[in-house]
């Protein structure tokens, strides 16, 4: 039998180790945490190291759209497409690709592309505005994508300012002295959400209205199904914490990045465009946009189609929803 005057030290003993036991968990805990925080804010947001890489840009174009190639190579040969650089207020030098058309008298479709894309990758819908609207365009690459400047991706919401910087550029390069200036800005999947944060901003009466094409409710929204999808995660704690992390790093948080908040503050008229296949942006994503836009507005919904392949599935449909949505929106004559 242990002498009663063990009792009291062994207690204290004990309960030292239990609190070291438990602030080691603790601290296990957080380190794992932080470490997969660091894991997962590099994995949604980190440029792609190859974005740089014109040749493959202009490969999967013509792999995914093979007549699209005579129709650059002709571009090309007159010396029609340019490259523009620009400083952003940030400092950073930002390419875009130009093509006037001489019979636009203004208009201008300014198209963002999606998330780990480029403008090059994106001149389909180039070709659609101006050989068969008759658009002058512009696509720029957005921070951290192809030959522009960044090294992590904004999905959306710091890109918005950037687009606005665009939409000006496009109205002084393309300005019209008889018929004004009217722009349209067009995005697909990132490149529709940057173009519905867009579309909460102050802008000038030259920005007419906005197609978006397959975009998500809000950051947060996207990253918790990809967290679900991808890793059989629940949002709780990691989504928070990387969030937390992108604040401190990045300067927003996932929630913050809301298209669904902005476009209940758009005032100017917005296409909505979804395949009902889409399970990388729920094609339930867009009835709440919808639902949140006041004002003129219009839905067209790609049967069987999976994410941002609305173009690509049914190329003749969507040219006469956009230029049927356009002639509303009085960008046409």
């Amino acid at each position: 039998m242990v002498p009663s005057y063990f009792h009291f030290p062994i207690s204290i003993i004990m309960r030292k180790k239990i609190l070291l036991s438990a602030v080691t968990v603790v601290v296990i805990i957080i380190t794992a945490i932080a470490g997969a925080s660091v894991y997962m804010l590099d994995y949604s947001l980190a440029s792609d190291p190859n974005r740089h890489d014109v040749d493959s840009a202009y490969k999967v174009l013509y792999h995914q759209i093979p007549d699209m190639k005579p129709w650059i190579d002709s571009l090309r040969n007159r010396k029609l497409l340019r490259d523009t650089f620009v400083t952003m207020p940030s400092g950073e030098r930002h390419h875009a690709i130009l093509l006037r058309n001489d019979s636009a008298h203004g208009r201008t479709a300014v198209i963002v592309h999606g998330y780990k894309d480029c403008s090059i990758k994106f001149l389909y819908l180039g070709r659609m505005y101006h050989r068969d609207l008759g658009f002058n365009i512009l696509l720029p690459d957005l921070h951290g994508h192809g030959l522009s400047e960044g090294d992590n991706i904004q999905m959306g919401w710091k890109d918005r300012l950037d687009i606005k910087r665009w939409t000006e550029i496009a109205a002084g390069t393309f300005a019209d002295s008889t018929h004004g200036t009217s722009v349209v800005v067009h995005g697909v999947s990132m490149g529709a959400a940057t173009t519905m944060c867009l579309s909460g901003e102050a802008l000038p009466d030259y920005v007419r209205c906005f197609v978006e094409d397959c975009g998500y409710t809000s950051v947060w929204d996207e990253f918790s199904g990809q967290l679900s999808e991808q890793f059989r995660l629940p949002e709780f704690p990691l989504l928070y914490s990387t969030s937390i992390l992108c604040r401190l790093v990045n300067g927003w948080s996932f929630g913050e990045a809301s298209p669904l908040r902005q476009v209940a503050k758009c005032n100017r008229p917005m296409l909505f465009i979804h395949g009902d296949a889409d399970t990388f942006v729920p094609f339930s994503m867009m009835q709440r946009l919808y639902d949140a836009k006041r004002g003129e507005k219009e839905m067209w919904i790609a049967k069987g189609t999976h994410h941002a392949a609305s173009y690509l599935d049914y190329p003749h449909e969507y040219t006469e929803k956009v230029r049927d949505f356009l002639n509303v929106a009085t960008l046409h004559d």
